[in-house]
């Protein structure tokens, strides 16, 4: 394998709840001595970067912000990169709607260009609602990630996944998701990194986001088995991770003397690059809107 850089998933990772997973400190520790870089990984936009950062200190963890990506960071770029100035309705609980107004993303309350769906444990029946008429007006959905449920200390609860299917069929569109499983998240992180994707490692105990997310990507991952994931349901799921290991205290085994690989200073996120040489964004936006109340119907594009 090769060790150019790690993404980390957090909670069955390092943490469940509110404790850390034995020798998951350690690892970390391990990797600052090494000189290895690292980011930790969340598709949970139920809060702020901020509060990771605060719940990984307090479980002992030397890390700063900048090891911390979530998909509302992730969303955020790609809104500011690939949708720049295009007004946003968020549906998000009020830690989250700061963070993006911080940022720069305009926010609004009336008429938007787009849509962003997050992990907003206060929704009502307003927001969703709200968000239905935007969207069957012609806004374009976006949302942070894909999860139908989020783990709990002792269950699950249930995540922003079904929203998204439902907005898909009741406003007949398409949503634009970006964290895990989609290789863009992969994408960005390596970019923080310094690291060219196919030199990192994914490193996660979920196999339908964090090591999906490696298999679409092209990239190594490793499959901790101290979360989500036993090994009867790794032989059912018909993929195979670069390695499996029990916990991520089995790690610096793997990598042992091993030098770490050169930085790749001018790593950037190819899909972030890349513009519709057809229609922008923004175009598109206006076209559904205009066809929308122009016939009433649902347009294909």
């Amino acid at each position: 394998m090769r060790f150019g850089g790690f993404m980390i998933d957090m909670d069955g990772t390092v943490y469940k709840g509110g404790v850390s997973i034995p020798g998951a400190k350690d690892f970390v520790s391990f990797l600052k001595r090494r000189g290895i870089p690292f980011v930790f990984l969340t598709n949970n936009s139920s809060h702020g970067r901020s509060f990771y950062l605060q719940k990984l200190t307090r479980l002992g963890f030397d890390v700063g912000m900048d090891n911390i990506l979530t998909s509302t960071i992730a969303t955020i770029r790609f809104l500011t990169t690939q949708r720049q100035g295009m007004t946003v309705y968020p549906v998000a609980v009020p830690d989250v709607v700061e963070e993006m107004r911080a940022a720069g993303v305009p926010l609004v309350e009336e008429d938007p260009d787009i849509v962003v769906l997050t992990f907003d444990t206060s929704i009502t029946y307003e927001k969703i609602n709200k968000a239905f008429h935007f969207l069957n007006s012609g806004s374009e959905l976006i949302a942070t990630h894909p999860d139908d449920v989020c783990p709990t200390e002792d269950s699950y609860d249930i995540d922003i996944g079904p929203f998204i299917r439902m907005f898909e069929q009741m406003c007949q569109t398409t949503a634009t998701v970006i964290g895990k499983p989609n290789r863009l998240m992969l994408e960005m992180a390596a970019g923080e990194l310094g690291v060219a994707p196919e030199d990192t490692v994914m490193v996660g105990d979920r196999l339908t986001t964090d090591i999906e997310m490696a298999v679409r990507a092209g990239t190594q991952s490793i499959l901790v088995l101290s979360g989500e994931t036993d090994m009867e349901m790794l032989s059912r799921w018909g993929k195979a991770p670069t390695k499996v290991v029990d916990s991520v205290a089995d790690i610096p085994g793997l990598i042992g003397n091993r030098s770490r690989l050169p930085v790749r200073a001018e790593t950037e996120c190819a899909s972030v690059r890349k513009t519709d040489s057809r229609r922008s964004p923004r175009a598109l936006v206006a076209a559904r809107k205009a066809f929308r109340r122009t016939s009433g119907g649902f347009p294909s594009f």
